[in-house]
């Protein structure tokens, strides 16, 4: 029992927390940067961001309806229920580096798959049930972990760094892919997309990301943060954990149901397609600029009261986003808006996992988090899409994302006080 906690005040000469913090980027700076990448091209990133894109031509193709493809992500839902907390659990016991790496390679062949699609939802599905059972060890639970072990002092603004990818790939992907799928068709893109992970990420997390060792601990005067905290099962009976899992569950389901759908969304809206394509790299963009704003953010202020206030913003996303007569610039600006909070969301809950529960069990810990967190974010779209196909509009699950975004964000702000560990 992890019965020697104690209160620390941190104290010292301003300029030596200044060269504390320059260390820690000095000498993480490749971490920083496999990650990137690496979260960028995972499971995180590739459906989440890409979803809308190849619906209008499945549903084309295929003759599927908007629910029955927006359940792929509900079969990945299903799938990361097991295939998280399993990854968290290797990462503890194998390190984080052959997980990450592993998991990218055969994420990124699976998703070549998808360019064999033949109409059988079936195949479609089982498809969906693989990329995730073996990319789950791309989520940002792997990276994270050593993410948080490598910092402490500026570890906020080093998670929103290294989560930045996700931003990236969003702005970058739909732009592309709009000139891919046109000149080439769905299925080279498809096969694109999971070259990135097997052909980029996996190489990269193999040469530059690793766990830290004692021989790094030694080498500067900058600490690294150590392996102290609550184990799994002490975790699991306190309130704080269930009451953060709780309220992960709603929160997702409102911020994820909306960038999947935001082609169908604006185009409802009598938005054309050009203007479209030229709206929704917004997301990364935002997502990039809530990230570095969360970072530095909870780097200095009480971590639960900055989830409260951003995560609190996409309620005006919801209102613009489900009235008529949609204009190109207010369009922009509920895109920017939910982009933001999306940004910050993945990195608020590593924080939190870090500061309540310590480094002990963090990976088992996240991954159980992100069980909670998938369970919103993988039906909303699917919730969405029916919602859509039996009104034909999005309107009423966009006014119930705006009620339940507040209430959800607020139930953080009864975190209380961070436990520091001995």
């Amino acid at each position: 029992m992890q019965a020697n906690r104690i209160e620390k005040v941190s104290g010292g000469h301003p300029h030596a927390a200044a060269s504390a913090g320059q260390g820690e980027f000095a000498r993480g700076w490749t971490i920083l940067l496999a990650s990137l990448i690496g979260i960028g091209s995972g499971l995180v990133s590739l459906p989440f961001y890409t979803f809308g894109i190849f619906a209008p031509h499945l549903a084309h193709d295929f003759g599927w309806s908007m629910g029955e493809i927006m359940a792929g992500l509900t079969i990945t839902t299903l799938a990361l229920l097991v295939a998280a907390p399993m990854a968290g659990l290797l990462c503890e016991r194998y390190g984080a580096r052959p997980v990450a790496a592993c998991s990218l390679a055969l994420f990124g062949l699976s998703y070549i798959s998808l360019a064999t699609l033949d109409g059988s939802l079936t195949q479609y599905y089982v498809t969906w049930a693989v990329a995730s059972a073996v990319g789950a060890g791309s989520l940002p639970i792997t990276f994270t972990r050593t993410v948080n072990r490598w910092f402490d002092r500026h570890r906020g603004l080093a998670l929103g760094i290294a989560m930045m990818g996700t931003g990236l790939f969003g702005i970058a992907c739909k732009p592309i892919l709009a000139w891919v799928i046109a000149d080439y068709g769905w299925r080279t893109a498809y096969a694109a997309l999971g070259a990135l992970p097997l052909l980029v990420a996996a190489p990269i997390t193999l040469l530059l990301f690793r766990d830290p060792t004692t021989a790094d601990a030694g080498s500067t005067s900058t600490p690294l943060t150590p392996l102290t905290g609550f184990s799994r099962g002490e975790s699991l009976r306190q309130w704080r954990f269930w009451l953060i899992a709780l309220l992960l569950i709603p929160l997702s389901f409102a911020l994820a149901g909306t960038p999947p759908n935001l082609e169908s969304i604006l185009g409802d809206r009598g938005l054309d397609p050009a203007t479209i394509i030229r709206l929704t790299p917004l997301v990364g963009l935002a997502s990039i600029t809530g990230r570095l704003a969360g970072g530095f953010l909870l780097d200095r202020f009480w971590a639960p009261a900055v989830a409260f206030v951003i995560l609190s913003v996409p309620i005006a996303s919801c209102l613009i986003l489900s009235a008529g007569n949609l204009q190109p610039a207010t369009a922009g600006i509920a895109i920017f808006l939910i982009g933001f909070a999306l940004g910050v969301e993945f990195d608020v809950v590593a924080y939190l996992t870090a500061k309540y529960f310590g480094m002990r069990s963090y990976a088992a810990i996240y991954g159980l988090f992100y069980v909670c967190f998938t369970i919103g974010a993988g039906f909303a779209p699917l919730v969405f899409g029916m919602i859509r196909d039996a009104a034909h509009d999005f309107s009423p699950a966009l006014l119930t994302c705006a009620v339940i975004l507040p209430i959800s964000a607020a139930g953080f702000l009864f975190l209380g006080r961070y436990p520091r560990f001995s």
